[in-house]
């Protein structure tokens, strides 16, 4: 089953939506079914066989923050780590290396079910740009968390993680009406997908590497902003592409050996809510108006952006900083935009 890989070309999506499987009791959602049986009864045994219980009742807060967490990735193209990072860099004041690390496992569990989910939904989703985006991803992940991360403190990587959603929070606002006004499954020719696929998955794969999170919100961006894609595609395709990014990072930093016991804690209160939470908001998104879910996450990212310079009172080089990554972003997406509209204009001439 490959879902969209056989839809015509600059379709609306809403004629395919008859396709979609809603019904939870249908014979396609058995894999997910499966997927939390697994899942559950592997929780159970860690908590109740390896007395682990203690401590997951001890974190229960990260595990209340993720129910909001888990239900902005399933429904948006942030990851459930958008929520954890702050939650435990800022409120909690742990390092970002732990908050970046937890984002991953957290998203491992909640995004891959949101995928599982998805797929067994039928719902469309822009397969050659996730593939490459993936390829790419790995590579990213890989160069950022031997070459990138060493070489910024702390502080910018708390910052970088502020601006980059910040960046998102303010197109989303300034854009939003008009990106949830596309009705389209755009025609990509494979060597573009390939292209784009594999600059996105770089790009991104260093963002994920510094904060746990970003590769789903750039092939958010692109697909949008670039080709004018239904949202109903682009975020379940950004959502695949985190969940496959989260596993990488996982197994990368559990390689390197700097997974934190703390992490595994905050894992063990969170996987059980995150699970359910990334799925229901992808299922969710469908019936409620996604205008106002984006409104909502947007103000979020502003928040958090205003709590994280509060809370670091940066100084005259990291004023630099954040001010060079804001304008990068903001003429980047200008930049993507014009070149969608173009792009736009000349199909519609054709």
């Amino acid at each position: 089953m490959t879902p969209s890989a056989s839809l015509p070309s600059e379709l609306s999506v809403s004629d395919h939506h008859s396709r979609e499987v809603s019904d939870l009791r249908h014979p396609f959602f058995r894999p997910w079914y499966i997927w939390l049986a697994v899942f559950y009864t592997v929780w159970a045994i860690l908590n109740f066989g390896f007395d682990f219980w203690e401590q997951t009742k001890a974190h229960w807060p990260i595990g209340a923050a993720m129910a909001l967490g888990s239900y902005v990735a399933g429904s948006t193209p942030m990851g459930g780590g958008t929520v954890g990072f702050p939650v435990l860099v800022l409120m909690f004041d742990l390092p970002a290396s732990l908050g970046r690390n937890f984002g991953l496992a957290v998203q491992s569990i909640g995004m891959t079910s949101a995928s599982i989910f998805i797929l067994c939904r039928r719902t469309p989703i822009e397969v050659p740009m996730l593939l490459w985006s993936m390829v790419g991803g790995a590579l990213g992940l890989v160069a950022g968390t031997f070459w990138v991360v060493p070489l910024l403190p702390d502080t910018n990587v708390k910052l970088a993680f502020a601006c980059l959603w910040m960046s998102f929070g303010v197109l989303t606002i300034i854009k939003n009406r008009e990106i949830c006004g596309f009705n389209t499954k755009p025609a990509i020719p494979p060597v573009l997908s390939r292209n784009i696929g594999l600059i996105v998955g770089l790009t991104g794969g260093v963002a994920t590497a510094l904060t746990g999170v970003g590769i789903d919100m750039l092939l958010y961006t692109v697909l949008v902003l670039l080709f004018r894609t239904e949202l109903k595609v682009a975020v379940p395709t950004s959502v695949m592409i985190m969940a496959a990014l989260s596993m990488m990072g996982v197994a990368l930093h559990w390689i390197i050996g700097d997974m934190d016991r703390e992490v595994f804690y905050n894992w063990l209160a969170a996987a059980p809510v995150v699970i359910l939470g990334a799925p229901m908001g992808a299922f969710f998104v469908s019936i409620i108006p996604r205008i106002r879910t984006l409104y909502f996450v947007s103000v979020l990212c502003i928040i958090q952006f205003v709590w994280t310079i509060y809370q670091v009172s940066p100084n005259a080089d990291e004023w630099v900083f954040v001010t060079g990554h804001l304008i990068a972003a903001s003429i980047g997406f200008v930049i993507l935009y014009r070149m969608g509209k173009a792009r736009a204009s000349r199909q519609a001439g054709n």
